[in-house]
């Protein structure tokens, strides 16, 4: 089945969905998981060194008869590599486990840095939180997409405030941006930013999980119950008719066909109902442990740093 792809600003395509793989790893499975995605059509996928799960992928690829130039990776800087010094080494790296030559896309994961020998771990403390310009990172990976490492260069986690800031200042606009989005974290002031300044958004965590539970909820079960699907076929449906991006994890051959193939073309109403959700949790906000970064997602309550 062929899937539908977005047109990012470089003029390279990404696919609508992709397979992501943050602790895709956990049961064992990931190279299995990898190669049964791209057998059944996934051609997008998303890693980042710090999953610590590049080398099952790389080996995975290396297995699938599927040229290079038709499949879509994407992978990111940590945050301990953030000084620009450091940007190429950490891309090499990546390529190395992934046994690539060169990435479709390589995002800024976070919009902080930290001291470089903190390394690939969320174990750091305020005073490891480190001041380097956005800028000076982004000029680096700018350099990358000059030596043909990387087709194209974006960002994760970035939110409006730091984009208005940053935009200006590009040589190589951000071609998506990775966020946290699903009914419970919606994004909509922050999506439509992006989408007016030509960046594609992508979805991590398109259906919750962990700690929230998207997948209980009573609105999205009854969609579902209406269209004989399930609710993460509901939510994934209403993400991608917002023209979003989605990277679902599973390791589950059945939900894998699922989340790729099977779209459900929700009413107006019902796509209104899920916007209309007053429920608001994220899982991921490292401002809740430091006030530090309380700016990343709640830049009314504190001031983004220098760009």
């Amino acid at each position: 089945m062929a899937v539908k792809s977005y047109k990012l600003n470089n003029g390279t395509f990404m696919p609508e969905v992709g397979l992501g793989t943050w602790r895709g790893n956990d049961d064992g499975a990931l190279v299995q998981t990898v190669k049964t995605a791209v057998e059944m059509g996934y051609r997008h996928i998303d890693c980042a060194p710090y999953y610590a799960n590049q080398r099952d992928i790389g080996k995975a690829l290396k297995e699938v008869q599927v040229p290079r130039k038709e499949l879509f990776i994407v992978s990111k800087i940590y945050e301990h590599n953030h000084r620009p010094e450091l940007v190429e080494g950490a891309l090499d790296h990546i390529l190395d486990e992934l046994q690539l030559d060169y990435l479709d896309v390589l995002l800024m994961h976070w919009p902080f840095a930290v001291k470089p020998e903190v390394g690939f771990t969320e174990d750091y403390g305020a005073e490891d939180i480190e001041n380097v310009p956005i800028m000076d990172t982004w000029k680096a990976m700018e350099a990358l997409v000059d030596k043909g490492k990387v087709r194209t260069i974006g960002v994760s986690n970035f939110n409006k405030t730091i984009l208005e800031k940053m935009l200006p200042q590009c040589r190589i606009l951000p071609a998506t941006n990775q966020m946290e989005i699903h009914p419970y974290c919606q994004e909509q002031e922050l999506v439509d930013f992006c989408k007016n300044n030509n960046i594609v958004v992508t979805a991590y965590r398109p259906l919750g999980g962990y700690e929230v539970n998207v997948m209980d909820d009573e609105l999205i079960k009854r969609i579902a119950d209406a269209h004989s699907c399930t609710p993460a076929q509901v939510a994934l449906s209403w993400e991608r008719a917002r023209g979003i991006v989605v990277i679902p994890k599973s390791s589950n051959p059945l939900r894998l066909k699922q989340n790729l193939e099977e779209f459900v073309a929700l009413t107006p109403d019902e796509m209104c109902m899920i916007g209309n959700i007053k429920s608001h949790e994220r899982n991921c906000d490292p401002g809740r442990d430091f006030k530090e970064l309380k700016w990343i997602f709640h830049p009314d309550e504190a001031e983004c740093p220098v760009i």
